[in-house]
């Protein structure tokens, strides 16, 4: 009964009410603050280039990149907690959880020490390498023994290799004397986004989104099985690999503009499959908008509940995300999905 609900509704109607939510969490958070504004101010901060006052000119400076960045990283580490879940058929793969965030932690801190004057891309790149080496260690160490990727143990792998990578870069920290530069990235936030980042993370986030869009049809088969897959023609190994490089990308991405953040990729794609099903040509899409909405709500809460001081973005996130991770560890990830 509950597939035949999800089928009466169209996607397209699905899609409108997630763009529709979308725009409606974006208000909110331009308006809400510690500084009291309304949607006109928000609105011109949005579309005037003259600073009219001052309030217009910190919404434009301060808030407005804040909430863009906030929409594209939940956009792309809701999206790649997705493609996680139907590469691996796991319902716990999240990239905070695999060691992708881990080890893109341990690059950035590792950069920051030894190249201080390294660019904004240039840390991002290391973010790249980071996510790449941290998935390879915890999929290396599943493949030890006979079983292969199960859920169980890819969270213990991941467990793991996260604990050690995070230990690295704190070690690193305090050998080169950059823990406080390296904290204050890595806290979890979008605390001093500007627009000069958004304009390297902007374009590398939709096309690794894009990418996984053209993609989708392939991870719907891929996630159902592998023989599947196999007997439809499908190049397994090729389009893998594209995905996990989506995935290198959108996590190195996130982690270069707010840090540390697990749990989003894990939620996201489970709640988008209970309304839109299992074909990835819909997950795809409204995790990333669902996604976004998330983001934008847990940073209007964090700026918001403790006003003027802010509440840290990653601690939203987890008192959310642990109750879920638990249900699903319990339903065995069927609650959702």
């Amino acid at each position: 009964m509950k597939q035949q609900k999800q089928r009466t509704t169209p996607f397209l109607i699905q899609l409108i009410v997630g763009l529709s939510l979308l725009v409606i969490f974006f208000a909110i958070a331009m308006v809400c603050g510690a500084a009291n504004t309304t949607l006109k101010e928000a609105w011109l901060a949005i579309v005037s280039q003259e600073k009219i006052s001052e309030t217009i000119t910190m919404i434009h400076e301060i808030r407005l990149p804040r909430e863009i960045g906030a929409i594209f990283i939940g956009a792309a580490l809701s999206v790649a907690g997705a493609i996680m879940q139907g590469m691996t058929r796991n319902p716990l793969a999240d990239p905070g959880l695999l060691g992708l965030t881990a080890g893109a932690n341990c690059a950035l801190a590792s950069a920051m020490a030894i190249l201080p004057s390294l660019s904004y891309f240039g840390i991002m790149t290391s973010c790249f390498i980071g996510a790449a080496c941290g998935a390879l260690l915890v999929f290396g160490i599943s493949m030890l023994q006979r079983g292969g990727f199960s859920p169980l143990r890819l969270v213990l792998a991941g467990t793991a290799v996260s604990m050690f990578l995070y230990a690295i870069a704190d070690g690193i920290g305090l050998l080169f004397k950059v823990s406080k530069d390296v904290s204050m990235w890595t806290s979890g936030g979008l605390v001093g986004t500007s627009f000069d980042q958004l304009q390297i993370v902007i374009p590398t986030i939709l096309v690794g989104i894009f990418i996984a869009i053209i993609l989708s049809r392939q991870l719907t088969v891929l996630s159902l099985s592998e023989e599947v897959a196999v007997s439809l023609g499908q190049h397994i190994l090729l389009i893998k690999f594209l995905l996990f490089m989506v995935i290198i990308v959108l996590v190195g991405t996130s982690v270069a503009l707010v840090g540390n953040l697990a749990f989003i990729g894990l939620m996201v794609p489970h709640m988008v499959r209970a309304f839109v099903g299992t074909d990835y040509r819909h997950v795809i899409p409204m995790t990333a908008i669902f996604g976004a909405c998330l983001m934008l709500l847990a940073d209007t809460v964090g700026r918001t509940i403790n006003a003027p001081y802010e509440t840290p973005l990653a601690a939203i996130i987890a008192i959310l995300g642990l109750p879920f991770f638990l249900i699903i560890v319990r339903k065995g990830g069927k609650s959702f999905s």
